[in-house]
């Protein structure tokens, strides 16, 4: 069993479960399944409210199945586009959204839009729809997927817009936004949030002006003037961020990102960054030394592959740089890793 997981208070129970478990023919991750069904089982006493269970159980059906359709493309790099369902195919925003995204899949990348009109289905536009997967969202006044993806396999609906947008930040490599209303201020904040706080993987979020427009200019404004004089976040987090008023700045952005970076992990103390290319020893010294402020224990070294990455056997090849990592300072970090791209 995963030492990572409680052991049972119930060893009939847990014994019973990996029974129905050998039943049904067995699979993957059978320790954490295991802990699923008890999980659920105690929901029988633990949850007496109908609609509080139905959350519960149409989340885990939601995720379930998006998990198994993005599962085959788990190899490919993912752009999210995000903006108003209302754009006009006649505005600027939305040839803009056409183009970014033939530019982007052009570059290698798929992309995942909300499934909707405007912006979004531009973005099915520019990809294409072999490169594209939709994440609908069921709505009051039934929302229907555009034409583009309305047919296609790589679409699913969901009932709640907290499963679909963990699916958005799980499978994207980078985000695009470009204006909207109330929903793209929301998926913009929580994708940063998300980032400021480490609990999802850094990645270039775009903000994407039409040219010479002011919607990202003036939220940036809003931000600096606000949050930053108020030190309610830290300067270095301004860097999560780039405004854009260029498609091909935009695409260049998100490339340059991976052009030597490949991810990071958490291994015990150690953040494990993922390179294709290593840092000099004399580059190394510099690191320790320009981004010491960050770190917590051992300096930067470039290490093997972890016992604990046995798991993720396809990035085994890559180079490893390790450090202890404060897990505070997001946006030092994110300028580190502009940093490791230089090399």
């Amino acid at each position: 069993m995963d030492k990572r997981l409680r052991p049972s208070s119930n060893p009939e129970l847990e014994h019973r479960i990996r029974e129905l478990i050998a039943f049904k023919g067995g699979g993957h991750n059978q320790d954490l399944i295991t802990d699923l069904v008890e999980q659920s089982l105690k929901l029988l006493h633990d949850v007496e409210d109908r609609g509080d269970v139905k959350v519960i159980q149409t989340a885990v059906r939601e995720l379930r199945y998006a998990f198994k359709l993005f599962a085959p493309y788990a190899g490919k790099r993912k752009v999210t586009i995000f903006g108003s369902a209302r754009t006009s195919p006649e505005s600027i925003e939305y040839r803009q959204a056409v183009e970014f995204g033939q530019r982007i899949a052009d570059a290698g990348f798929m992309v995942i839009t909300g499934a909707g009109p405007g912006i979004m289905q531009a973005g099915h536009e520019g990809a294409g729809v072999e490169r594209s997967f939709g994440a609908n969202i069921r709505l009051p006044w039934e929302q229907s997927a555009n034409p583009v993806i309305a047919e296609d396999k790589k679409l699913v609906t969901f009932k709640y817009f907290f499963t679909r947008k963990l699916i958005f930040i799980r499978h994207s490599d980078a985000l695009a936004l470009f204006p909207g209303g109330f929903g793209t201020m929301d998926e913009s904040y929580e994708a940063l949030t998300l980032m400021q706080t480490g609990k999802s993987q850094l990645m270039p979020l775009i903000l994407v002006d039409k040219p010479g427009g002011t919607y990202w200019k003036t939220w940036d404004k809003n931000v600096r003037e606000h949050l930053l004089r108020n030190e309610l976040i830290s300067p270095e987090d301004l860097g999560l961020y780039h405004i854009t008023d260029n498609v091909d700045d935009a695409v260049r952005h998100i490339a340059r990102f991976y052009r030597n970076f490949h991810s990071t992990r958490f291994v015990r103390d150690l953040l494990v960054i993922r390179l294709k290319n290593p840092p000099t020893p004399t580059a190394i010294a510099a690191l320790n030394e320009d981004f010491d402020d960050i770190i917590t224990g051992e300096p930067f070294h470039l290490i093997p592959p972890t016992p604990e990455e046995a798991d993720d056997s396809e990035h085994l090849d890559l180079q490893r740089l390790a450090f202890g990592f404060n897990r505070r300072g997001y946006g030092r970090l994110r300028q580190l890793i502009d940093v490791l791209n230089q090399y």
